[in-house]
């Protein structure tokens, strides 16, 4: 073979080895950029599992607090339906106070033992954290208290309770039982051209 010969054969193997290398390199960006995918999945995955751990660990954590809160909760309350049944008992002592004959001696005696009875049973209540409601001067609150009826007065300032039918209780703070009570209005134009004539 001559010079010319081989140098026209030497480009022919030298394009062969120049489209390998080409083909090679889209290859190697093509297997980086698969790398990178995966890298990024990977990433991308690890990111959403730590979300998950966190959102977890939260709902966790909101579990655990509001079990606390309800067992609290039911110690705190547990004497409120046994309350509700004792406070019958302290209103008839109250009525039987007030039914007594004070200037008679022989029931002098009875009410002062019925007064200290109604004292001891008070102060067992309060231990337990048992509070009375007497609203009477109070502003009305529909939250506390009970409206059996309305009166109209000059005297006193609309929506005060003026009297009490039956006193109310909480049991540390929650309502047991509203006090019923006598709440006063403002009194209408009728009435006061009625007082006047």
């Amino acid at each position: 073979m001559s010079t010319e010969e081989q140098n026209s054969q030497e480009p022919e193997q030298q394009q062969p080895e120049a489209e390998q290398t080409a083909d090679a390199q889209p290859e190697e960006t093509q297997a980086e950029e698969g790398q990178e995918q995966s890298m990024e999945q990977v990433l991308a995955d690890l990111a959403d599992a730590k979300d998950h751990v966190l959102r977890t660990q939260a709902e966790m954590q909101n579990l655990r607090r509001r079990m606390e809160r309800d067992v609290e909760n039911a110690h705190k309350y547990a004497l409120e339906k046994f309350v509700g049944e004792l406070l019958p008992v302290v209103d008839n002592l109250e009525r039987a106070i007030g039914a007594i004959d004070s200037t008679n001696e022989e029931f002098k005696a009875v009410g002062e033992g019925i007064e200290l009875t109604l004292k001891n049973f008070l102060d067992v209540l309060g231990r337990f954290k048992v509070d009375t409601l007497d609203p009477k001067g109070e502003s009305f609150d529909p939250e506390l208290h009970q409206a059996m009826s309305m009166l109209e007065m000059q005297e006193v300032k609309p929506n005060t309770v003026v009297d009490v039918f039956q006193k109310g209780y909480t049991l540390n703070g929650r309502l047991v039982r509203p006090a019923m009570v006598v709440v006063s209005k403002a009194a209408t134009a009728q009435a006061n051209t009625d007082g006047e004539g």
